[in-house]
């Protein structure tokens, strides 16, 4: 057989197929995929709720920017910080339906049980009418998220 009769019977060698590239975002020069962003800041549970007492909810608005925030630079997914302070001040209950939400989404994006949802938010809301409604979904939201944090290495 001859050189090109060999080279020819040679299958072709696959399809070169294109990457795409995590892009940089926020100015914090970390790259960002939907699976690899930043983690974000462990939050204690009982001195957020102090804090929320103690400005009259002011905290709570901050909150929920910082947490979003962060997820959606860790994820590239979900509402952004800046929205999530909106719709915080202006139709604070919706924030008790998106948080645990978006959180249960984190989980879900890495393939684990989503230990919080959007159903959360039945705590806040009607929850409201047995007084302690809203700090369990508070417990419940913020101690989901700080979990995920830690799965991912984040020490408080």
């Amino acid at each position: 057989m001859g050189t090109h009769e060999q080279n020819s019977a040679m299958p072709a060698a696959p399809a070169m197929v294109p990457v795409q590239q995590p892009t940089t975002a926020g100015g914090y020069g970390q790259q960002l995929t939907p699976f690899n962003g930043p983690v974000g800041k462990i939050r204690s549970t009982g001195l957020c709720i102090v804090l929320a007492l103690v400005t009259l909810g002011i905290y709570t608005i901050f909150w929920f920017y910082a947490v979003h925030n962060e997820m959606k630079r860790h994820s590239n997914q979900g509402l952004d910080g800046g929205i999530a302070a909106v719709l915080a001040f202006f139709v604070g209950i919706v924030m008790a339906y998106i948080t645990p939400n978006d959180v249960g989404n984190l989980y879900e994006l890495r393939g684990m049980r989503k230990p919080v949802s959007a159903a959360t938010g039945l705590w806040y809301f009607p929850g409201i009418f047995i007084l302690i409604g809203p700090i369990i979904w508070f417990v419940k939201t913020n101690g989901s998220i700080n979990s995920y944090w830690r799965s991912l290495g984040a020490v408080a």
